[in-house]
């Protein structure tokens, strides 16, 4: 595959966590045939492409062996593959990133942004598919011990920088990059609305972002109204999932990754038509302002004539 997917609007990235402890749905797609019919369902909702991963990176989440990582993730995305649907998986681990590129997967999705696995860079270049680089400071079993930045922006701006360093000094194409400010890695919820926030900083690295804020802590926090209260739920974190594909959608990002899809896919079409329509106008009124100029000008040498 050549260069990354190209959609005419922010993507979406539907979420199939084939997992018994992810924080929001572990265990609901754990077995093979269910986890498919979920990744079917999630296209027909509305999702561009479908993620698979097979290990929970929630904060404290120990790592699954490869063995159990390779049968939950390979069967998944051959599956959907042979479907017709656009799959990514979602690992930190250059073997299960290869065997899923083998099953049918297009692009691969790593949290670490090759740092987990020496063999990761080396893996994506000789396969030639997009790879999506995350800020990412350590494993999930103790990132919230991560999370000091003075500034969090410039910090996060500055690492994924040296990651895509790496990864372009590995032999992957600049072009195959994505870059993901890892919302939830290794930051709070003040740190997560900031990168929300300052998206543009994130740009001007000049690569595709894509953003990754479904159900996350930060969402519950905003959603708790105070300090002290207690978050909702995650599944309960869906509308102001959706408010935030908006934002981003708004803002240039290539992509969001989700749980719910069918809220967000809603969000970045409305986005995408507010952009539109806000380009027409501004193209009117260049157009008006022109004519403006040329009717005045033609009244001064009128009246010059006279």
């Amino acid at each position: 595959m050549a260069g990354l997917p190209d959609w005419d609007r922010c993507a979406v990235l539907g979420v199939v966590n084939v997992t018994p402890d992810s924080f929001s749905d572990g265990g609901d797609w754990f077995d093979t045939e269910l986890a498919v019919k979920h990744g079917l369902d999630l296209v027909a909702q509305g999702a561009d492409m479908v993620d698979v991963g097979g290990e929970s990176t929630r904060p404290g989440a120990a790592r699954v062996d490869e063995a159990e990582e390779l049968r939950r993730v390979v069967p998944v995305v051959r599956e959907l593959a042979a479907a017709g649907v656009v799959v990514s998986v979602d690992t930190m681990r250059a073997s299960v990133a290869e065997q899923a590129v083998e099953a049918g997967a297009r692009l691969v999705n790593d949290v670490s942004g090759g740092a987990a696995d020496p063999a990761m860079v080396p893996v994506v270049a000789s396969y030639h598919v997009p790879f999506v680089v995350m800020h990412w400071r350590g494993q999930s079993i103790d990132m919230n011990n991560r999370a000091v930045y003075a500034d969090v922006v410039g910090e996060v701006v500055d690492e994924l920088g040296r990651s895509m360093e790496r990864a372009v000094s590995g032999g992957i194409d600049p072009d195959r990059i994505v870059l993901d400010p890892g919302l939830g890695f290794a930051k709070d919820a003040g740190h997560d609305l900031a990168l929300v926030a300052r998206l543009a900083r994130l740009r001007a690295l000049g690569r595709p972002l894509l953003v990754a804020a479904s159900r996350k802590r930060f969402l519950g926090r905003v959603l708790a109204g105070g300090e002290g209260a207690a978050p909702p739920p995650a599944r309960e974190r869906d509308a102001a999932t959706a408010a935030v594909s908006a934002i981003v959608a708004r803002e240039g990002a290539w992509a969001v990754r989700v749980h719910e899809v069918r809220a967000s896919a809603d969000a970045v079409r409305v986005a995408r038509a507010v952009e539109g329509a806000a380009a027409a106008a501004a193209g009117a009124h260049v157009a008006g302002t022109a004519g403006g100029s040329d009717a005045s000008e033609t009244t001064a040498n009128t009246t010059g004539t006279v």
